[in-house]
């Protein structure tokens, strides 16, 4: 329980970091943080205390605790969408620091044009 906990913290830190900071490469890693903390919080839920690889084998009974690979599958599935996401991000930040020179919100904000 105390893992949940700790997932839903780091998400916390994360949408701190989107919703107080103006400076768009913070606002990024806070987003990266967040969907870490997704993804392990999902992991999490697929966990199973003593749980094996979820392999048909001819020696595993029926009463056998396996691991849930759903959640598994679906986390590796949005580690890569994270990944091309995170991509964009970084090159629209790089995109407006060329026009603007500057990481600011309130700044560009201003200029407008």
């Amino acid at each position: 329980m105390i893992v949940f906990i700790l997932a839903i913290i780091l998400f916390l830190v994360g949408l701190y970091g989107v919703l107080v900071k103006r400076n768009l490469i913070k606002m990024a890693i806070g987003l990266v943080i967040m969907e870490y903390s997704i993804n392990l919080f999902f992991g999490l839920v697929g966990f199973r205390e003593g749980g094996t690889a979820p392999i048909i084998t001819k020696g595993l009974s029926e009463s056998a605790v396996l691991v849930d690979p759903l959640p598994q599958a679906l986390v590796l599935t949005a580690i890569v969408i994270g990944l091309g996401t995170t991509a964009l991000l970084v090159s629209i930040a790089v995109r407006i620091f060329e026009k603007y020179n500057t990481f600011d919100i309130r700044k560009i904000r201003k200029l407008r044009g």
